[in-house]
């Protein structure tokens, strides 16, 4: 497999398929659970905020797969079954848009909408029911049009599970223009949230670092690990213990504007899984 600019292998294929057997079948095997240890931390903010029902955007959201957690009631290693089922993968992408409909358990919560580059994951999630609204569009490069601000205008919550760091500060400040949503990003440690939390005070937030680190994902081979540890020594983060053990580390960053409630008593307890 190809090599990004951070020495990450590149799993671009994986997010354009028509549906999400190749996501799951490919990051089962690397052990890829963060959306899971993620799961508590965001379920937290969501009863804290005083919207009735959060809407909550997820950037980067691939095929909705931190909507599906919630909305299916499940666990990674439940989705990583389902997708990985021989009877599963058999069927046709009609059966199995109908398959994932029937998974659904939870459609009363908060809102789910859902912001990324692929189209295909984006309609598939939509379809599935993962999803209410789906924002195909790279922010990166420009500002959201009239339709896609005003979806960005509902939301309450924005959270996301690795992209930050190739999604930059340039993209959030985008999204927190207008409704000022809370925000909470887990990002691998190879990356600062420096800019952005930077980003977002300019507009009236302030930024805490949940302790701890969580498990990304294993390393997919020696190689990558070798390239990770040499971007990790060259931004001066120690590895010792942590990615010199064969695993990808994040951090949480929690973003709200000035004034709002304090969540730190919310986020106190590390949920381990």
């Amino acid at each position: 497999m190809p090599f990004d600019s951070t020495g990450k292998i590149s799993f671009d294929h994986i997010y354009t398929a028509p549906d999400p057997r190749p996501f799951f079948g490919t990051l089962r095997r690397v052990d890829y659970h963060i959306p899971q240890l993620a799961k508590p931390y965001f379920a937290k903010l969501i009863a804290e905020h005083p919207a009735e029902r959060p809407t909550v955007l997820d950037v980067g959201c691939s095929y909705g797969v931190n909507a599906a957690l919630v909305r299916c009631d499940a666990t990674m290693d439940d989705l990583y079954a389902h997708y990985t089922d021989p009877a599963v993968t058999a069927l046709d992408h009609a059966s199995l848009l109908e398959a994932d409909r029937r998974r659904i358990v939870d459609d009363g919560g908060p809102r789910f909408y859902g912001l990324d580059a692929s189209a295909p994951a984006l309609e598939y999630a939509l379809s599935a029911g993962f999803l209410d609204e789906a924002i195909h569009a790279d922010l990166e490069r420009e500002d959201p049009d009239s339709t896609q601000r005003k979806l960005l205008d509902d939301v309450d919550l924005v959270v996301s599970t690795g992209c930050v760091g190739y999604v930059t500060e340039k993209t959030i400040s985008r999204i927190a223009r207008g409704a000022r949503p809370w925000m909470a990003h887990f990002v691998l440690r190879m990356f600062s949230y420096e800019p952005v939390a930077d980003s977002l005070a300019e507009l009236g937030y302030e930024t805490a670092e949940v302790g701890g680190v969580f498990r990304q994902r294993r390393f997919a081979s020696a190689e990558e690990q070798a390239q990770i540890l040499d971007t990790l020594d060259a931004v001066g983060v120690d590895p010792a213990g942590l990615e010199s053990e064969g695993w990808l580390y994040a951090r949480l960053f929690v973003s709200r504007p000035e004034g709002a409630d304090a969540l730190a008593a919310a986020l106190e307890t590390r949920e381990e899984g």
